[in-house]
Parts: structure tokens; sequence; C-alpha cells
């Protein structure tokens, strides 16, 4: 009964420290609807069911049962997760799935995601080097696109040098600025204006 209650309690202030951080940056649509799918029966029951508070869910249920009904479910819900944009190869004789190029706005997303999540994992103990760290030790870089990829590695390493504040601040006058100017070309042209 408790697992519910504490995944619950985890899931939340993940959430809340991804808004934040998408608040920081300018991202406020994507700060207030990120990782709701968490909140779904088929991915809650699963994350209360392998909750330990000191990892994710979704490595427990892999390893219990070789594959993870929840992470199924939120790759693909969640333009945040360089799965979601995984795609077959043009290349039609290789056949394999490769990474596709993301946009911007959902790379400044995963940046903050994985922030937010070193935060919640560890928990009083967290640095800034702690996501470039994460992220070396794991795969996203050999299936992320090699734009995502860059813009991803910009950010960490920013992080890692010019601490949090600067990160964000950078992120949100710079990135996030010409991200906006961009769709406002678009639209402009889409409408004649």
């Amino acid at each position: 009964m408790i697992k519910w209650w504490e995944h619950l309690k985890t899931i939340t202030k993940h959430k809340m420290t991804v808004m934040k951080h998408c608040f920081s940056v300018g991202l406020y649509k994507q700060g207030l609807l990120h990782d709701l799918s968490k909140y779904s029966l088929t991915e809650f029951m699963v994350g209360a069911k392998y909750y330990q508070g000191t990892r994710s869910p979704n490595d427990a249920e892999r390893e219990d049962k070789g594959y993870t009904t929840s992470w199924l479910h939120h790759k693909g819900r969640n333009k945040h997760h360089l799965e979601y944009w995984m795609d077959y190869d043009l290349d039609r004789s290789v056949a394999q799935l490769v990474g596709m190029p993301m946009p911007k706005e959902y790379v400044i997303e995963m940046f903050c995601d994985r922030v937010a999540a070193c935060k919640i994992y560890n928990d009083g103990h967290y640095n800034d080097r702690q996501p470039w760290d994460y992220y070396r030790k794991g795969r996203a870089g050999k299936m992320l696109h090699p734009e995502s990829k860059k813009t991803l590695e910009k950010y960490l390493k920013m992080l890692v040098v010019y601490g949090e504040k600067y990160t964000f601040k950078y992120i949100k006058e710079v990135e996030v600025k010409q991200i906006r100017r961009e769709k406002l070309r678009k639209l402009m042209r889409m409408t004649g204006i």
C-alpha cells in the first residue's frame, strides 16, 4: 500500500521539478504537460509495483519481465524522449531504427527532464555534473540524431561548466527566443503575411 503513495510522491516531485525547469527556460506549455502519462493506469500501476525510490521502476520491471509495459507506453506519448523519434533508416537495405532530428524544444525538455531526474534520484547529493555523467554512461548518445545529440551535449556541458542559472538563462534568452522567432516566421509564411 505504501509503495503506491511513495511512487505518487516521486513522480509528482519529478514532474514539478521539470515544470519549474521548463518554466525557467520559457517552455510553459511543455512544463504543464510534462509526463502526464505517468498518472495513467498503464504507467502508474507498474510504477507503484516496481517502486524502489532510488531508480526508475522501469528498470526493475525490465529486469523482472525482460521488457517494460510502462516504458513502451510512456515513450510513445512523450516527445521529450529520444525513443519517440526513432524510425527506420532511409537506406532500405539496412532496415535499422535510427534517431530522427528532434525539434529543439523537445531536446530542451529532455535536458530539463534529465536534470530533474538526477536531482530526484540523488536526493540531497545532486551536483551539476551528474546529468552529464548519467548521459555518458547511457545509450542516448548512440541513439540520438547527430544534431539532437550535439544540442543536448551542448546544454549538459554548459551545465557542468557554468551551472544551472547560467545555462537556463542562456536556453531561455537564446534558444527559446530563436524557436519562437522561427515559429512566427513559419506562421507568417503560411498565412501569407
